[in-house]
Formats: C-alpha cells, sequence, structure tokens
C-alpha cells in the first residue's frame, strides 16, 4: 500500500506543480490584461487577449484534471489493497479452519489486527492529495525563499544625527551580475546643501547611483560616505530615513489623498499636510475633487491623472523634510504650466539641502551647481551648465541632439 501510494503521489505532484505555474501565469495575464485595457481595446487586441487567455485556461485545465484524476485513485487503490488482504485472511483462514488448525476466533482476531494496522496507512494516504498540492504550491514559494538575502547590517549600527549631507563616492564600482560592471571606478565629492543633476544617455547607470546611495544594492568596491562616514555603517532604516524620493514611477496606495501625502512622516498632522500639498502646488487640484484631501484612490490610483499623481508623490517628499533629496525625472509627466510651478516648490525645497536630480530634459537642471554627465558608468564631464555648453563635449552633444530634435519636430507645425 505505501509503495502503491508513493507511486501515485509522484506522478500527481507532477500535474500539480503544472497546474500551479498555469495558474500563476493565468492571474498574471488577467491583470496585466485589466490594468492595460485601454490600451487592448485602442489597439483592437480584444480578440488576441481572449485566445491568449484560452490557451493558458485550457493548459490549467489539462493540468488540474490530471492531477485530480491521478491523485484520486489513492484511495481506490487503498481500498482495493485492503480488501485484498482481507480475502486473503478468510480463504487462508477458512481453509485452516476446515483443517481445523485454526478457530474461527483467531481468523476473526486477524481480520480485526489488519483492520486496525491498514487504518493508519489509509489514513495517511487520504491526505496525501492535499500534501502533493501543498507542495507544489510551495515550490513557487521556496524559490523566493531561496533568493540571496541582504548583506546584514553592522553589529552595532551607528543612528544618523544632524546630518548635514555632504557626500562622497569613492573608487565605486558595482556590477548586477559577477564580472560585469554597471558602474566602474567612480568617484563623487558632493558638499553639504549643493544641487547636483545626474544627466546621460538611457543606461548610463544614473538611477543605479542613487540605488547605491541608498544601500538597495550593496558596492562591490570602494566606499560611499555621508558626513565622512561609510554608509554601511548605518542601519538600513535609519540610513534611507535620510533621504526622500521623488520618482518617475509613482507610488501611491489605497487610501485618501490625505493619507497617502501624510506617508512622508508619521504623526503628520492635517495641517502639515495642507503646508504640503500647497508646496507642492497640489492644492487647487485636490480641492476640486468632490471629496478634497478625503478622496479615495483606487487601485494604481487610477482616478487620478499621471500628473497629478506626480504632484501627491512630491508633497509627500515635501512633508518628510529629508536631509539629502533624490528627484528622478520628477517632472517628466506634468505639462508645461505645472513643469514651472513644481520648478520653484522644487526650488524651495532643495535650498540648503543636497540634492540629487536625474534628469533626461536639460532644461530642468541649468540652474544645478554641480552636472554629472554619465556615458557606461563612468562621469565623463563635470561642471555647470554653461561651462560644459563651453567644452563642445558629451553634455554639448546632449543639448545639441534634445533642442535641435525639439525644434525639428516643431518645424512642420509653424510652417
Amino acid at each position: 500500500a505505501v509503495l502503491a501510494t508513493s507511486f501515485v503521489a509522484k506522478r500527481s505532484r507532477r500535474y500539480f506543480s503544472e497546474q500551479q505555474r498555469a495558474l500563476g501565469e493565468l492571474t498574471g495575464k488577467v491583470e496585466e490584461t485589466f490594468s492595460g485595457h485601454a490600451a487592448v481595446k485602442a489597439f483592437g487586441r480584444e480578440r488576441a487577449m481572449a485566445d491568449d487567455f484560452g490557451r493558458i485556461n485550457e493548459r490549467l485545465y489539462q493540468a488540474g484534471w490530471r492531477a485530480q484524476f491521478i491523485s484520486g485513485l489513492i484511495m481506490p487503490l487503498m481500498h482495493f489493497i485492503n480488501n485484498l488482504g482481507y480475502v486473503v485472511v478468510c480463504v487462508a483462514g477458512g481453509a485452516m479452519a476446515a483443517r481445523r488448525t485454526l478457530e474461527l476466533g483467531d481468523i476473526q482476531a486477524f481480520i480485526q489486527y489488519l483492520r486496525n494496522f491498514s487504518q493508519p496507512i489509509v489514513q495517511t494516504a487520504n491526505i496525501a492529495n492535499v500534501i502533493q498540492s501543498t507542495i507544489a504550491a510551495a515550490e513557487r514559494v521556496f524559490q523566493l525563499l531561496d533568493e540571496a538575502e541582504e548583506t546584514p547590517d553592522a553589529p552595532e549600527p551607528l543612528a544618523p544625527t544632524a546630518v548635514r549631507g555632504e557626500v562622497r563616492f569613492d573608487s565605486v564600482t558595482f556590477g548586477y551580475r559577477p564580472g560585469t560592471s554597471v558602474i566602474e571606478d567612480l568617484s563623487i565629492e558632493v558638499d553639504p546643501g549643493q544641487v547636483v543633476a545626474i544627466v546621460g544617455p538611457t543606461g548610463a547607470g544614473k538611477t543605479t547611483l542613487v540605488n547605491l546611495l541608498m544601500r538597495f544594492y550593496e558596492i562591490g568596491s570602494g566606499a560611499i560616505t555621508i558626513d565622512g562616514i561609510d554608509t554601511r555603517a548605518f542601519a538600513r532604516g535609519g540610513l534611507r530615513g535620510l533621504f526622500g524620493m521623488v520618482l518617475q514611477d509613482t507610488w501611491l496606495f489605497s487610501g485618501t489623498i490625505r493619507d497617502n501625502i501624510a506617508y512622508g512622516r508619521d504623526g503628520a498632522g492635517d495641517e502639515d499636510v495642507l503646508r504640503a500639498a500647497k508646496a507642492a502646488q497640489a492644492d487647487h487640484f485636490i480641492r476640486t475633487l468632490p471629496d478634497g484631501y478625503l478622496t479615495v484612490l483606487n487601485e494604481e490610483a487610477s482616478n487620478l491623472s499621471q500628473g497629478q499623481r506626480q504632484l501627491l508623490c512630491i508633497a509627500r517628499a515635501v512633508l518628510a523634510d529629508p536631509a539629502v533629496l533624490i528627484l528622478d525625472e520628477a517632472t517628466s509627466s506634468v505639462d508645461t504650466r505645472t513643469e514651472f510651478l513644481i520648478q520653484k516648490a522644487l526650488r524651495d525645497l532643495m535650498a540648503d539641502r543636497t540634492s540629487f536630480v536625474i534628469a533626461h530634459r536639460l532644461s530642468t537642471v541649468r540652474d544645478a551647481a554641480l552636472i554629472l554627465v554619465m556615458e557606461k558608468g563612468r562621469i565623463v564631464e563635470q561642471g555647470r551648465h554653461g561651462e560644459l555648453l563651453a567644452r563642445g563635449g558629451a553634455y554639448a552633444r546632449l543639448h545639441a541632439s534634445q533642442f535641435a530634435g525639439k525644434e525639428e519636430a516643431e518645424g512642420p507645425v509653424g510652417a
């Protein structure tokens, strides 16, 4: 019976694993289609998406019925084996009783012992289906648990206090995979209160630089210091508490607008939220909503425009009042008028505060105290806007291509 259960269980587990994979793929397809339903309809791809769903669903169905069919054989098989044992005992016992070598009471005792012996095995087989299904589902969890963990913090981490905002990158090298470098031998010196713009083509390593600063990744070699202290000497939570971020990809949770802004600082009151919203130029559009600051955002905050979501993220950063500010294409999703207002709010926010501004639109970084031009993980130029243009190097080429493209695009419109 044990061998039969093991034989069936091994085969059912394979189909249970296929069922879980197909279920995960189907769930992802549904979520993807729902979140991008506007694009699906705009390109007339409803039938294609429905066909994709049907194919995945068919794989799920096939794996599901095979898993259930094979696992369903366990109990009938167990009952057959047990009944076969009773038949053997009865036939053999009857023959022996006929020869008067065994009493009927002995035969009854054997049958009872057989029932007591086989009952735990039957119970184990009864839960074998659940066990196999659970193991198949747990495999996906174990894949996540097997991922490498973050490097532990220092045994006695330092607590950041009275941070001035002096940042240094000293010969920093980093790669996502061994043997490949995204950042190589990078050295930067940023004085307290300085606004540093980081520009360069896509894939140059601009966002990676900021991720290293906040220890989302560990550097391969070199050191990053804040006020002369290696960032690895701080606990990650304390280090990241020094930074305020406004990213190109906004993140807002399902809740009220007031709660989303207040997320920037624990214990923030209504007056604090209001001041932050006004500083970020978000107060006006919030008050035009039916419920104002109590407006509940739905999933992915799709009841707001991309520009409005960006304004809320900026308000959150204003409320956090961080020692170091990080802006990653913070005004990329707003119109020209709103961008002008936001730039004014950001200038006030960046005053006397160390700030890193990642930008593709060079018009947004002209006033930066220091502009770093990155290519292939290296800083190829640094200086102020006018100085870099005068050199005629990488920054000047970026500037020329960007504004030449704009003039070329605008030319036919005015013709």
